[in-house]
């Protein structure tokens, strides 16, 4: 490590990467939720670093508040939390762990015998009002369609929360006594 820069980078890496096991890993979706936040907003540390403020604003808004916010509502809404079939049962644990370790041999090894150029190092310009306008101009219909994609999470949560069958009440749904 050579500076503070480093060990940012390596911190948000390991932000990252630890946490994406984690949601691999934990047998319990509201655990593996709050791993996946973790893990978002790891990958937008990663963009700021990079410069990348757009990216980084997207991967803000959109995965940690839009997606993992109707994953949480579909979660918590849902009387079946302790059913079997939405619960990460985690199977072939050490088959993917074996691969997973190949991968990692492979890919460090990759790391380690290439020679990667370095650039020089360009002054940051933020891009966003430049990007906001392509969005809405040129890149009208693909922006529409992320908004449908959207639109199609948040119906997708509410009938996950929605309760089995028509006029069957729930004994979570009931009036208490």
């Amino acid at each position: 490590m050579t500076g503070p820069a480093d060990i940012i980078f390596y911190f948000l890496a390991a932000l990252t990467v630890g946490a994406a096991v984690l949601v691999a890993v934990l047998p319990n979706i509201v655990y593996a939720a709050v791993a996946l936040l973790f893990s978002f907003v790891g990958v937008a540390g990663l963009y700021v670093y990079l410069s990348a403020d757009f990216l980084a604003a997207t991967q803000v808004l959109v995965y940690v508040g839009g997606i993992l916010i109707l994953i949480m509502f579909a979660v918590f809404l849902s009387n079946r939390i302790s059913d079997v079939k939405i619960s990460n049962p985690a199977r072939f644990q050490w088959q993917a762990a074996l691969l997973c370790l190949a991968l990692f041999g492979v890919l460090s090894f990759t790391a380690v015998r290439t020679a990667f150029p370095v650039k020089p190092a360009l002054a940051y310009q933020p891009t966003t009002a430049e990007i906001g306008e392509l969005l809405m101009t040129r890149y009208l219909l693909p922006f529409e369609a992320a908004s449908v994609l959207l639109l199609a999470a948040l119906i997708g949560a509410a009938l996950l929360s929605r309760p089995e069958g028509k006029g069957k009440v729930s004994a979570d749904m009931e009036e208490p006594k």
